[in-house]
């Protein structure tokens, strides 16, 4: 297990190498300049000039690069063009609010997508899984934005109960993460659905109710952690994609994260910015990946890693 993680962690380097040299080349390509945008729509050539070569931007796109990656070998990855403030605390401040929205935001997703999933599997094509099915379309059906905006529209302008935009208190939670993990739970509940209705026409879970074991047992004992597997993939990849696209929701609840970030550096073409946050996002997922790999072996023993 050690070299195997060891090998993958070593493997984060080209990986992280390519993601950069892309995100380089593809925001050199964006429309739009920098020095123009920072200098000030009033500013004259002479003043757009200087601020060029204040940021570095007059130089080759090789030495630019070369620039930028030997910087970012000693954990320097620059400075914000529109804040002045470097990359790593204008990331490190909008962090914790997109952790914790996506973290409130898959705990209840999983946990009623894997119990509407649970339910439709055993009672199939009965009106628990016609019920929940159609809670499922549902939900990946409606666009996140317009479910945002009616949620605000209803709990905060009308009845008043709760907080519209900031991240101050616990409250400032609930309308976000039900926004962003309406989608998530839906994928979770189909996803359950398809796999525990694969495991529970296996061998072992006819022979398991052959012996008289209590429906409840044979779905909780013996389907569930074999079902787990597939599930966990998927849970893997869905918090990966909240992580680092949760932007649609924060733009809409004005939440003060990395998604917000994001959207506020492209309209600047900020570039340091855009790139430490893709550069974070890869970084995120191949972590996810490798949990994800790790508890494999943890919810099936026979899996080995060499």
């Amino acid at each position: 297990m050690t070299n195997y993680l060891f090998r993958r962690l070593l493997g984060l380097l080209p990986t992280l190498l390519i993601v950069a040299v892309l995100i380089f080349m593809f925001l050199h390509l964006l429309p739009g300049d920098p020095a123009r945008l920072a200098a000030g729509p009033d500013a004259d050539t002479e003043t757009v000039e200087l601020v060029r070569r204040d940021l570095g931007l007059d130089l080759p796109l090789h030495e630019q690069f070369v620039r930028y990656f030997s910087h970012a070998l000693r954990g320097d990855f620059g400075t914000s063009i529109r804040t002045k403030r470097p990359v790593a605390s204008e990331i490190g401040a909008r962090f914790a609010p997109t952790f914790w929205l996506t973290v409130t935001a898959m705990s209840w997703s999983v946990l009623i997508g894997l119990a509407l999933g649970m339910v439709s599997a055993v009672w199939r094509n009965r009106w628990p899984d016609r019920v929940g099915m159609t809670l499922a379309v549902s939900g990946i059906s409606f666009p996140a934005f317009a479910l945002g905006m009616l949620l605000m529209q209803i709990f905060s302008v009308q009845l008043g109960w709760l907080p519209t935009v900031g991240a101050d208190s616990w409250k400032h939670y609930i309308l976000p993460s039900l926004t962003l993990g309406a989608g998530v739970a839906a994928v979770m509940a189909r996803f359950t659905r398809s796999s525990f209705i694969n495991i529970l026409k296996e061998d072992y879970v006819r022979t398991a109710r052959a012996k008289g074991l209590n429906e409840t047992v044979v779905v909780a004992k013996h389907a569930f952690r074999n079902a787990l597997i597939p599930i966990v993939t998927m849970m893997g990849l869905q918090f990966g994609f909240l992580l680092g696209g949760s932007i649609v929701v924060e733009v809409v609840f004005n939440w003060p994260g990395m998604g917000r970030l994001l959207v506020d550096a492209v309209d600047m073409r900020d570039y340091p910015i855009i790139q430490g946050l893709v550069l974070l996002f890869s970084l995120e997922f191949i972590l996810i990946n490798l949990a994800v790999d790790v508890l494999y072996a943890v919810i099936n023993p026979t899996i080995r890693f060499k």
